[in-house]
């Protein structure tokens, strides 16, 4: 089967790559450009473990074609940090002890920074209305939602 080339920016880096029509863009992020971070839960965009951002805009990786990619922007859980400093998400999901088996961590931390870039200071409901796509089979949501209201309290301080 033919290839196809596609030249992308990916956590701010312009990457070019070769992928099949099929290849989904999570297979890309993975095998081709081997960034594991991102998560398969599902396969079926409905567990959220595989959350990227597309051009600004929240995506389940699984349901974007490699090809789609073409000329745009994605942001993996890998282009949260700053170098070896933690985005202050990350850092409040390690505080509050908001993960477990971590498959659905990333796609958790790249959906909530997100949320906190449209909205500073959700509420509670709305947190938990914007992670509603993202599935964790380990936890209990609680301290999840409470990492994500923390983290969001802790950015306006330092805003």
């Amino acid at each position: 089967m033919a290839k196809h080339h596609v030249s992308t920016t990916v956590n701010g880096d312009q990457v070019e790559f070769l992928c099949e029509t099929q290849q989904t863009l999570l297979d890309v992020l993975r095998d081709e450009l081997e960034l594991t971070g991102t998560k398969e839960g599902c396969g079926t965009g409905d567990c959220g473990a595989c959350s990227v951002m597309l051009d600004g805009r929240l995506v389940c990786a699984c349901l974007v074609l490699g090809v789609e990619a073409e000329g745009h922007s994605i942001t993996t859980i890998e282009g949260v940090a700053k170098g070896n400093d933690l985005h202050p998400i990350q850092q409040q999901f390690l505080d509050d002890a908001a993960l477990q088996c971590g498959i659905c961590t990333p796609g958790f931390i790249v959906a909530a920074k997100a949320l906190l870039e449209q909205n500073p200071d959700p509420t509670e409901t709305e947190v938990r209305f914007w992670l509603a796509g993202n599935l964790c089979r380990c936890t209990g949501y609680d301290k999840i939602i409470r990492a994500v209201m923390n983290a969001a309290a802790k950015m306006r301080e330092e805003a």
